[in-house]
């Protein structure tokens, strides 16, 4: 859709580009560029020296790395090739036998788990939590390192019922190693506003300390290694 900067439409954007072609002061860009396996690899090797020293590697996140499979695959056989540590940071929304496929190839797995009621899931994330929760039962059979990644949102999934589903489903787990708790902050809303979307937690404020302990003591109760993220 061609038009001026000034008067983009962002519900009828197609990201066809034809508005940097008519912007009269040429504000507007496509941000971003297609790579390949070989080109990302490229500029992992760089660094090489850097994970050698310190330990570290790879990280695979998005998005949702699961949505492109044959080049996140590529790219697990690569850095696997060149002995770099890998992780994968994922929702778990992704097809069950490709990420039983690549578990051997990942040495940490970042797992999100968020709501266990499945209709609120969808309500907040606009798809059921069945195929994720089948996919961690599946993956923490086969794999002993994943850290599980619970965003924890005042009004949305603190309430006592969620916590101890969760702390149920995740003690009664293979291969979980660590439960993370990320508090909920705020710094994301001006990107919607940015964007001219509405953000659906715009009111909602962070957790306080006090809620945070609650919630990481009744974690523990189902012997799970808590740590709390900023």
């Amino acid at each position: 859709m061609k038009t001026c900067a000034n008067h983009l439409s962002r519900t009828a954007c197609s990201m066809c580009g034809g508005c940097m072609e008519v912007c009269p002061s040429g504000a507007r860009e496509l941000v971003g560029r297609e790579v390949t396996p070989d080109d990302v690899m490229g500029e992992i090797e760089k660094d090489i020296v850097f994970y050698e020293e310190s330990g570290g590697g790879v990280t695979f996140s998005g998005g949702e790395p699961l949505m492109q499979p044959d080049f996140l695959k590529e790219m697990l056989v690569m850095c696997r090739q060149k002995e770099i540590h890998t992780c994968l940071d994922t929702t778990g929304y992704g097809e069950t036998n490709f990420l039983l496929e690549i578990s051997s190839m990942v040495d940490l797995f970042l797992y999100d788990l968020k709501i266990m009621d499945n209709e609120k899931h969808k309500k907040y994330t606009g798809v059921s939590n069945g195929l994720i929760i089948k996919n961690l039962a599946e993956l923490s059979n086969v794999h002993d390192n994943i850290y599980i990644r619970f965003p924890l949102i005042p009004e949305v999934n603190d309430d006592r019922e969620n916590i101890l589903a969760m702390g149920e489903l995740v003690g009664s787990l293979k291969g979980i190693k660590q439960l993370n708790i990320l508090p909920y902050h705020s710094l994301g809303i001006d990107k919607y506003n940015r964007l001219q979307k509405e953000c659906m937690l715009s009111t909602i404020k962070s957790p306080s300390a006090e809620s945070i302990h609650v919630v990481k003591e009744q974690l523990e109760g189902y012997g799970i290694q808590i740590k709390v993220r900023s």
